[in-house]
């Protein structure tokens, strides 16, 4: 078995000159004698060293390329004294400098040329790129996922047809009688030597086969071991097997148009399908029909690439050897072909291939291609033409460089479709060949539905003209034989209506007390519906329904216009059972469609609600509302009473405030049309909200002494009762020196209480002061000529002295309005004096 290097390193190749050939257009206006160095993003051929899977190595190694890349531009923008550099001198710092500043100055000053330059090269690159994509086999060359796609297979046997040459390594083994082993490497002048085991001369084994150089061996060998042939000396017992051991690597050329050429070192049992996949195979100007093999001067194999694509078949792939050429010309004929076939790609086609072949390659059509014609756009000397080759044409038509062949797609229409939809059990499409009639199209979808309406069906027929036209048929003149048979035309749409579709939906509806319903339900009419049988339907009937008070509503129906009673509608109060179950005592009221039933709330029927009582009486909790009447002294009562300790004055009464959204908001604009007016004041009240709680001021004292009176308040849901225990304290709060809390003396009086806060502050506005009493009644200061006349105290109130907003009066303010008081009161004395003296 062989064991040997995979692919050797590629050796960049110097600097190809551009072609010199007049410039053609491709399709998309690119010279066809682009070059192929010095592109940007063109990458040069490096040196790779693929990892050797089985084992091998080389025993030769590829010498450093000391060529520039290929595209590598001179280096520009040096002065003459960088050059006088160059060339021997001894620059100074100073020079150094000067220079450094004008090479910066190079750098950064691009003229628009230079600009434009660059711009250009972009765009081409951008369409080389945009042909490379659309070229029929280039991805397999130049895909990342393919790199061991055509690596060459080191495992197999040694072909007997390998010719040995310098760096091969032959493992020389004899066995049998004899046993022996003659490994040796071949020399760079071709021979192998065998001295130091036998004393003989060096072999030459270069150029020869595996064979040919065996059959040598053997015939130095035998002088030594003579069993290795058939002699006088007895048969042969001593046999020789040769095989080799490391292979040598080749240098190969890859020319011409190649997307990386260059000088390659590979394995010698690459062939030429090695190396043309290795430099990434044609570019965008190479050919894929005609790449050839050059060995000594002279095309040994020309290969086409397609045949590998297409076929899988790899004729002419023939094994390389050392400096062997292989070379890419440029393309003469490239076809692209769009539409609907398989591959829409561009492909390269041979002077003597056509139409038919270029389908070939494509794939064939695909299943929704019109295969009778196809289209072809075609470059002449000044302008486009479109060529139409209709299919007996296509093994002769010859195509151009450039042509772009379009396949179109069928057209989207059935040839002998008919469609038939309504009231039929099988609605859908149909075809023309097996329904030529009306009467067997339906008979052909199972028949009419029971509600079809045979009177009027509707065939909608498109016309040759493209118009659409209606046909009504009475179906019921078809059955009865009155009338011919209709024949269908394709693409007919046969609509048969249903009666359905020509009513309005009968529906009922029903609303009130029932189950599983928010607002209201409708449901679908039905023929001989009950009212029972309705609710049923519903859910029943909820606890709280009144079912001897149901009522329905019935539009009326054909109104006569001239009527003086202007009635619309009928109204009926049924009563029915509650358990919903068939008896003679049924109602078998029928409803009608479009009836309205309202199921009414019983007139006494209530949720039970509850009231709580909280604080000083003997059981506290929640107590239940039992009678729309019932007040606070009941609620007390039912409590068990008072205990000593409770605090009767200071009782208040909790309640939730039950407003709706709109009842809230209709409040709230009358405060503010009220505060518009009050241009003098400012109108500031807390917000309203649904379920916000609000402490009302009772008088429980009153109540408990005169139960049933205007002051014993009616109990509601969720109220609760608040009776505290006996206070001993009042607090000050506002403008007091030293706002806290004291204990209550029944002696004591207002202005007492506001001198065991320290007094008031100099902004105190003390005719404003209030009281707050437990039970949540507020009590005010009054004013009498000169004198404050302040609230009474009770345990658990709370005194607040508001701040007083101006500034307060001075010495000299004082002292003037005092003065002023007193003259108007002399003025007012000396008129009443003189008054009487005059009387």
């Amino acid at each position: 078995m062989l064991s040997g290097n995979l692919l050797g390193q590629a050796v960049p190749a110097p600097a190809t000159p551009a072609p010199s050939s007049t410039p053609s257009t491709l399709p998309g206006n690119l010279p066809r004698n682009l070059p192929t160095q010095g592109l940007p993003g063109r990458p040069v051929p490096g040196q790779t060293s693929p990892q050797n899977p089985a084992g091998r190595s080389t025993s030769g190694q590829p010498q450093p390329s000391t060529q520039s890349a290929p595209g590598q531009q001179p280096q520009t923008g040096r002065t003459q004294t960088q050059l006088s550099n160059q060339n021997g001198a001894n620059p100074t710092g100073t020079d150094f400098e000067i220079q450094a500043q004008e090479d910066q100055k190079a750098k950064n000053q691009l003229t628009s040329d230079e600009l434009q330059e660059q711009g250009y090269e972009a765009a081409r690159e951008r369409e080389k790129q945009e042909i490379r994509r659309k070229l029929f086999g280039f991805e397999i060359f130049n895909n990342p996922a393919y790199q061991e796609t055509f690596a060459p297979n080191l495992n197999m046997a040694t072909p007997q047809n390998y010719q040995v040459g310098p760096g091969d390594q032959l493992n020389i083994r004899l066995y049998g009688y004899s046993e022996a082993d003659f490994s040796q490497t071949v020399s760079p002048e071709g021979n192998i030597y065998l001295a130091n085991q036998t004393g003989i001369g060096p072999v030459s084994v270069v150029g020869l086969s595996i064979e040919a150089a065996k059959t040598r061996i053997i015939d130095r060998l035998s002088k030594k071991f003579v069993g290795l042939r058939n002699s006088t000396y007895g048969p042969q017992n001593t046999y020789l097997e040769l095989t080799l051991g490391n292979i040598r690597s080749i240098r190969v050329s890859v020319l011409g148009e190649a997307v990386k050429p260059g000088t390659y070192s590979i394995s010698s049992l690459s062939t030429a399908m090695n190396a043309i996949y290795q430099s990434g195979g044609p570019n965008e100007l190479g050919s894929f029909r005609k790449v050839q093999v050059i060995r000594n001067n002279k095309v040994i194999a020309t290969l086409d690439l397609y045949d590998l694509l297409l076929l899988g078949v790899q004729r002419n792939d023939v094994r390389l050897r050392d400096n062997d050429n292989i070379r890419f010309q440029t393309f003469e004929k490239r076809v692209e072909i769009t539409g609907p076939v398989k591959r829409n790609k561009t492909f390269e086609m041979l002077p003597d291939e056509h139409l038919g072949k270029l389908l070939y390659f494509a794939g064939g059509f695909s299943a929704n291609a019109y295969k009778s014609r196809i289209k072809i756009t075609r470059l002449t000397d000044r302008e486009r033409k479109v060529i139409d080759v209709a299919s007996e044409q296509f093994d002769t038509f010859t195509l151009q460089d450039g042509d772009q062949v379009m396949v179109e797609q069928i057209l989207d229409r059935f040839e002998n479709q008919v469609t038939i939809e309504g009231a039929v059990f099988r609605p859908g499409q149909y075809s023309l060949d097996q329904n030529k009639t009306l009467k067997q199209l339906i008979a052909t979808a199972d028949g009419l539905k029971g509600d079809a309406f045979t009177g009027r069906i509707t065939i909608v027929r498109t016309r040759e003209d493209l118009a659409i036209e209606t046909i009504t048929v009475n179906y019921a003149d078809i059955i009865n034989g009155t009338r011919e048979d209709i024949p269908l035309q394709r693409e007919d749409n046969i609509v048969i209506p249903s009666r359905f579709n020509l009513a309005e939906p009968a529906t009922i509806i029903i609303q009130g007390e029932i189950n599983n319903a928010a607002d209201y339900i409708t449901m679908p009419y039905m023929a001989n519906m009950t009212l029972e049988d309705l609710i049923l339907r519903v859910g029943g009937l909820k606890e709280s329904a009144a079912s001897s008070q149901i009522e329905v509503v019935r539009r009326k129906k054909d109104v006569d216009p001239k009527s003086t009673t202007a009635e619309v509608a009928e109204t009926y109060r049924i009563s029915i059972n509650r358990d919903l179950s068939i008896n003679p005592g049924e109602s078998k009221f029928l409803l009608e469609p479009f009836d309205q039933i309202t199921v009414r709330r019983s007139p006494n029927y209530q949720v039970q609600t509850y009231a709580r009582v909280e604080g000083e009486v003997i059981v506290p909790g929640n107590y239940p509302i039992r009678s729309k009447d019932q007040k606070v002294s009941d609620l007390v009562n039912m409590a068990g009473g008072l205990t000593p300790y409770a605090y009767i004055e200071g009782a208040t009464l909790v309640r939730s405030i039950q407003l709706s959204p709109e009842e809230i908001a209709q409040q709230q604009r009358s405060i503010a049309e009220v505060a518009d007016d009050a241009r003098k004041s400012v109108v500031r009240v807390d917000p309203l909200a649904t379920g916000k709680q609000e402490a009302i001021g009772i008088n429980l004292k009153r109540i408990l002494a005169n139960p049933g009176s205007t002051e014993d308040m009616l109990i509601q849901e969720n109220d609760v009762l608040r009776i505290p225990k006996r206070l001993e304290t009042v607090r000050l709060q506002g403008e007091v020196l030293l706002p806290n809390t004291v204990k209550f003396r029944p002696s004591q009086t207002f202005q007492d209480y506001i001198a065991q806060a320290g007094g008031f502050t100099a902004k105190s506005q003390r005719r404003k002061a209030f009281v707050v009493y437990a039970n949540g009644s507020v009590d005010r200061t009054r004013k009498f000529m000169f004198f404050n006349i302040y609230p009474r105290i009770e345990p658990g109130s709370e005194i607040i002295v508001p701040t007083r907003t101006t500034n307060p009066l001075t010495p000299q303010q004082v002292l003037g309005q005092a003065t002023a008081i007193t003259s108007s009161v002399m003025t007012l004395i000396t008129l009443i004096l003189a008054y009487r003296t005059i009387r």
